[in-house]
């Protein structure tokens, strides 16, 4: 039908594009193309039809295959059969012939006796010894023949039960193999799940340790900051940290719900995959008792038909006996059949349960790869989220110190022109000052517009209050030095504290102070830039600390200069 479509199909696109010259060549190129397709389509149907075609072929012939096979499976079981019924009817003849023998010698017996009580008025202690020999050696030939009768059916029996230990035993070493695989995978797999285990508690711990990281980086931030935010609505800058605080124990709480979630994920289905694996086991170590104890069922049987042979007495109980055991012969045989296949059907059980356990292991990496990475961009999200946290408050840190030296500009021309200030100017510089008592300073470098050589056309007096015991005495407005004075009787320790100098056409240079420095009372700390050299500090006093420190920022060595006061 394809073929057909296709034909009908190429010969108009053919005729059109035989009558019609003046047709534009893309459509004559759709048309190629589609008549290409239709040829691959036709191809393609008629070699699905070949292979539908083939395969119904091979099917036949496999039909053929398993009526010969099954034909041939009918004939030896007739032949078998046939093959069993044969002796069965010799063993019944020659039980016959043992009634007739025995018929026989009892009549025999009757004449016996008869002469010998016709002979016993004459001899009777010579007929007593010989009724006495006689039944001696009739007792002896019964034993005899009866021993020689179990004899060979003990062979018989030897030689059977030789052959099923032989096949028992190799059926128990495989089991004993299949287990001790069995355990090698379970210790395995227990081992994982203790790796796992720890992986997930190194997670953990690696996960608290990022957090206080995170919270003492962002306490650093708040501490390095704190000093520099004026002009800020208090209600403004305690929603911002509730705001934050919030944002920090949300992510907390997702953090720690997915690993307890993960957790227990784990410890469910390992405990599944062990409570089936044990299961496993024990109906694999049920199983060759349940065989041992049918071969022992079969050979009492055994021996209670060889029993009932050996038994003249009951010949017809015999028979019946002999018919009772065979179908349970038969019974034992098809127990054995189903015990093999059950043997069978649990191998494969334990090679299925062995591939899911492969495919829930690569499942359970996959998953951990999964959440490994999902981790990883969490951290990364948190690092910029933090790095703009960081940025935005350095802006806006910049801004007020620009405005705050603007403001101090203004001032100074107040004063200058003996103008009163205004009352928001003096509540904005009390505020400048007026945070706790650790401060971070902020220097800000500043640009003269008039040319590298030129001097500014105005003066700057700086002025600074503080209601803390540190405060900042002095300010170079071009970034090169800056002064901290300790206005209390007391040590004031300033490990951690840091001094920025930033500005828009430089990069941004920082001065961490050591976390074991402490300022005295009343003394004085200078912070120097390598331009603005120092020649000499005797006039500042004795040096607590040494003089130069050694600091390394964006991959630029700056030196800075510390000078102490000691008075």
């Amino acid at each position: 039908m394809a073929s057909v479509t296709s034909t009908t199909r190429s010969t108009r696109s053919s005729r059109r594009s035989g009558a019609g010259p003046s047709s534009s060549s893309p459509t004559r190129l759709s048309r190629s193309q589609e008549k290409e397709e239709l040829s691959h389509l036709n191809d393609r149907l008629a070699a699905y039809i070949e292979r539908v075609r083939q395969l119904e072929n091979d099917k036949s012939s496999m039909l053929l295959l398993l009526e010969e096979k099954e034909e041939s499976t009918t004939r030896e079981t007739a032949n078998v059969r046939r093959l069993y019924e044969t002796e069965l009817a010799d063993a019944r003849k020659s039980l016959d012939v043992l009634a007739n023998d025995r018929a026989r010698l009892q009549i025999e017996m009757g004449h016996l006796s008869e002469e010998h009580s016709n002979l016993q008025t004459r001899n009777q202690k010579k007929e007593a010894e010989c009724n006495m020999a006689m039944g001696q050696w009739r007792n002896l030939e019964a034993v005899l023949n009866s021993k020689d009768a179990e004899l060979a059916n003990q062979l018989a029996d030897n030689r059977r039960q030789a052959d099923d230990v032989t096949d028992l035993q190799a059926q128990v070493a495989n089991l004993e193999c299949a287990l001790a695989e069995t355990k090698t995978q379970l210790n395995s797999e227990m081992l994982r799940r203790v790796d796992l285990e720890n992986q997930v508690q190194t997670l953990r711990e690696q996960l608290e340790f990022q957090r206080h990281i995170g919270e003492q980086e962002v306490r650093e931030i708040r501490s390095r900051h704190e000093s520099r935010l004026v002009e800020v609505d208090s209600g403004r800058q305690k929603e911002f940290e509730s705001k934050l605080a919030e944002a920090m124990q949300q992510l907390r709480q997702e953090h720690d719900g997915q690993i307890q979630q993960y957790k227990e994920d784990l410890e469910k289905n390992f405990n599944a995959k062990e409570c089936m694996m044990t299961e496993e086991k024990r109906g694999v170590r049920k199983m060759p008792v349940q065989i041992r104890e049918s071969f022992v069922q079969l050979i009492k049987l055994e021996n209670a038909h060889q029993t009932a042979l050996k038994s003249s007495d009951f010949a017809s109980s015999t028979r019946e006996e002999l018919s009772a055991t065979k179908l349970r012969i038969e019974t034992l045989s098809s127990q054995l059949n189903h015990f093999q296949k059950q043997n069978g059907a649990l191998e494969g059980r334990v090679r299925e349960l062995e591939r899911t356990l492969d495919r829930e292991r690569e499942v359970w990496q996959q998953r951990l790869s999964h959440k490994d990475e999902e981790m990883s961009a969490m951290r990364a999200q948190m690092q910029s989220q933090l790095e703009d946290y960081e940025q935005l408050l350095d802006v806006k840190l910049a801004l007020d110190m620009e405005i705050n030296a603007y403001r101090k500009m203004l001032e100074g021309e107040e004063q200058r022109l003996h103008l009163s200030p205004s009352p928001s100017q003096h509540g904005a510089v009390a505020r400048t000052h007026a945070h706790g008592p650790r401060r971070v300073v902020r220097g800000k470098k500043r640009k003269n517009e008039g040319g590298t050589g030129s001097s500014p056309a105005y003066k700057v007096s700086q002025h600074a209050k503080a209601h803390s015991h540190m405060m900042v005495s002095e300010i170079d407005l071009k970034g090169n030095y800056v002064m901290l004075k300790n206005n209390s009787e007391k040590e004031q320790p300033l490990g951690g504290w840091v001094v920025r100098s930033s500005h828009l056409d430089s990069p941004e240079l920082f001065f961490q102070i050591p976390p074991s420095y402490i300022l005295a009372g009343g003394n004085t700390l200078t912070v120097s830039t390598r331009m603005h050299l120092i020649h000499t500090c005797t006039y500042w006093g004795k040096l607590i600390r040494p003089p130069y420190t050694m600091v390394l920022i964006s991959k630029t060595e700056i030196t800075f200069k510390t000078c102490i006061v000691a008075s």
